[in-house]
């Protein structure tokens, strides 16, 4: 099963869909071995990581493509790509669809924030007319060439207008043609409710440490009636806090002794030496 189909399938499957975030294809694979049935490739994370940067806008369609077909072609499950606020108006999403699906992404959602956008729980956001962004899923849906391909749409309005123009908003997103709905940074349960209950379609709750969003488990937002439940940034927080750990250790100490790391030969298993070995010996064999 190609992995469009599959990731249409696992959000029509009974419970919700758990996926953590990434940046690179290395947290990908990490998180495919962890049994994760797919990954969401978080434009917050892609901007630490390629720029060492807060997420306010500055990565590039380019460069969020070529992070997002290195990730896809990393793994076998399917890859739900962050594509921020299309990188322009409607006819900019138009090359970003295509350009996105060439890269192998299952899923890929797009916002309703202005250029240059930011963090979805960072403060000052701002959002553009509801007509422009139908119009910009209108352009994701018109562009797209597997009808599997999973699109949904994004609002920022909660934070911005309210809770009520979130919904109203996403009510036209949905009827554009968008496959799911997320409303960004709800402030309590009682907002969650709300939005599962009068949005007729898959919702996405994002948890984010820190965040303007209670983190709840699973199951709680499963009751709540999410159908995706993203943990966006934490394997990146914990690869910021376990490398400042060990660097303070290193440079305070001089030395690696006493600390608990994934040693050589675990990490060559981990990136799969082992495989990339076995097929050189079949290709090479009777060869002298």
């Amino acid at each position: 099963m190609q992995k469009t189909t599959l990731f249409r399938k696992y959000i029509s499957d009974p419970g919700a869909l758990l996926i953590p975030g990434v940046a690179d294809p290395l947290t990908a694979k990490i998180a495919e071995r962890a049994g994760f049935k797919a990954v969401f490739l978080s434009g917050y994370a892609a901007s630490a990581v390629r720029l060492g940067a807060p997420d306010v806008g500055l990565l590039t369609l380019t460069e969020m493509v070529d992070c997002a077909a290195r990730i896809a072609d990393a793994v076998d499950i399917p890859v739900f790509a962050d594509g921020d606020n299309g990188h322009g108006n409607a006819t900019n999403v138009i090359r970003s669809m295509k350009q996105f699906e060439k890269a192998g992404v299952a899923a890929i959602f797009f916002e309703d924030q202005v250029t240059p956008k930011r963090c979805g729980h960072m403060s000052g956001k701002q959002v553009i007319p509801k007509g422009e962004m139908v119009a910009k899923i209108r352009a994701a849906v018109d562009a797209s060439v597997d009808r599997d391909l999973v699109i949904m749409a994004r609002t920022d309005a909660l934070s911005v207008n309210g809770i009520d123009d979130a919904i109203d908003r996403m009510h036209a997103y949905i009827e554009a043609g968008a496959d799911m709905s997320f409303v960004e940074s709800p402030g309590s349960i009682e907002e969650m409710r709300r939005i599962t209950r009068e949005i007729q379609a898959p919702n996405m709750a994002n948890m984010v440490q820190g965040g303007k969003s209670p983190i709840l488990p699973l199951q709680t937002l499963e009751e709540i009636g999410f159908k995706v439940v993203a943990y966006p940034v934490l394997a990146l927080y914990a690869m910021a806090q376990a490398t400042q750990t060990v660097l303070a250790h290193l440079q305070k100490t001089g030395t690696s002794e006493g600390l608990r790391v994934i040693d050589f030969d675990s990490f060559n298993k981990l990136t799969g030496l082992d495989a990339v070995r076995a097929k050189e010996t079949e290709l090479y064999r009777g060869v002298s």
